[in-house]
């Protein structure tokens, strides 16, 4: 049985419904869980990575763990903890889902100290591990769904610097082979999409997706902070600004990674908005 943390995020439902539809035995698991967030047949277990003791009963008869980093709570969990708990339940292999700015930000807490801290409890946790690091997710652009429903605009910064933004459904495909099948052992994915795309470009995606005009706005950095800092802590922020604004050149870099494990080309972000128009309408 695999058990699959985050399970209502952009990755991890995506995960459930891939190891689901494989045939795969599988326990969905977050804070908030219920019945409705999975798909039939699969066992649903709220749970909270911040407190590991109540993840005993969620690894009761598992021998995989898909491990989500914690996003911006990461700092609040015990990575040692939580495979400690799953070790003793006869959890054998961990995928965890990373970040890219683990080595391209080192100087960042969140990143270069928080998250390489939860890669260092995987290595040597003694599990059979597998690390993805994916860049942007294309999902972000969820923070514009509501402005794009209510009145066709679209506002951010750094309109003409482009990523290679990855579609969530691809990490979960990847977490899917490297949960399943031999060869990841001891590997890195680096995880992003097909080519560099930008804010203003992706507007222009989401409107086409629409069929109707989508107004872009552009904002300066200091009007981005100040929205950021409403719900990000501000060392996150900033981080994610000079990722957003300046990006280095291991954060431009189009990784094969996707492609390697998949066997495909990744999914660009006109794919992706395609499939989620529904949310912009």
């Amino acid at each position: 049985m695999i058990v699959v943390t985050g399970a209502t995020g952009n990755v991890g439902r995506a995960l459930v419904s891939a190891l689901a539809g494989a045939g795969e035995r599988v326990t969905a698991t977050s804070r908030g869980i219920s019945g409705a967030d999975v798909p039939e047949g699969v066992r649903h277990e709220q749970a909270d990575l911040s407190d590991p003791g109540s993840l005993r009963p969620v690894f009761d008869g598992a021998d995989a763990l898909f491990l989500q980093n914690g996003g911006a709570g990461a700092h609040l969990l015990g990575p040692r903890d939580i495979l400690d708990v799953a070790k003793a339940a006869g959890v054998t292999r961990v995928v965890l889902l990373s970040s890219q700015g683990v080595v391209t930000r080192p100087e960042s807490a969140s990143h270069g100290g928080t998250g390489r801290a939860i890669e260092d409890a995987v290595r040597e946790s003694g599990l059979d591990w597998t690390i993805l690091r994916p860049g942007g997710f294309a999902s972000n652009a969820y923070a514009w769904a509501a402005s794009v429903r209510e009145r066709r605009e679209i506002t951010a910064p750094f309109a003409d610097t482009g990523l290679p933004v990855v579609d969530p459904g691809d990490i979960a495909e990847v977490a899917a082979a490297a949960l399943r099948t031999d060869g990841h052992t001891g590997r890195v994915h680096e995880l992003t999409g097909p080519a560099l795309s930008t804010p203003r470009a992706q507007a222009a995606e989401i409107a086409a997706a629409l069929g109707e005009p989508v107004r872009f706005v552009e904002q300066t950095r200091q009007e981005a902070r100040e929205q950021m800092l409403r719900f990000m802590p501000e060392p996150l922020v900033d981080t994610t600004l000079g990722i957003l604004g300046e990006p280095r050149s291991a954060e431009l870099a189009v990784s094969p990674d996707v492609e390697r494990v998949l066997g495909r080309p990744p999914r660009t972000f006109g794919d992706w908005a395609r499939r989620h128009i529904a949310a912009f309408r």
